[in-house]
């Protein structure tokens, strides 16, 4: 079973969507499940 691939547009809105869920007030926990991504993956994308 292969892994799936994400396209650098994807990563690139999520990461967006999550420093506009932080601006409103959330934390960055909740930001990043909210769009669907685990801490350890959203850690790795930098």
């Amino acid at each position: 079973m292969g892994t799936k691939r994400h396209q650098p547009e994807d990563v690139v809105a999520k990461l967006r969507q999550v420093d506009v869920l932080v601006s409103q007030g959330q934390s960055v926990v909740e930001a990043i499940r909210a769009v669907g991504v685990t801490e350890v993956t959203y850690g790795t994308s930098f």
